[in-house]
């Protein structure tokens, strides 16, 4: 009968429950504070990839060829072109 007191007064114990570090607003304000600073990463990346873009700067940027392929007696001057 000792055992069924003990499970009953612990069932009916008033617990205690879990208190939080600080108030319930400084946890959503730290989380929006930490969102912004993650948005401002974010945001110093914008236009990155239209800056570092070489397809519409290296098709403007080479001088024009011939008729034949060469640009002039001494050929190719760049050091990628093809020979």
């Amino acid at each position: 009968m000792l055992f069924m007191s003990t499970a009953t007064d612990l069932a009916t114990a008033e617990t205690v429950g879990f208190t939080l570090p600080g108030p319930a607003w400084a946890f959503g304000l730290t989380a929006f504070a930490g969102f912004m600073v993650l948005l401002g990463v974010l945001w110093s990346f914008r236009n990155t990839a239209a800056r570092y873009d070489t397809s519409a700067t290296v098709s403007t940027a080479r001088p024009r060829r011939d008729a034949h392929g060469s640009q002039g007696a001494h050929g190719a001057t760049d050091h990628g072109a093809n020979h």
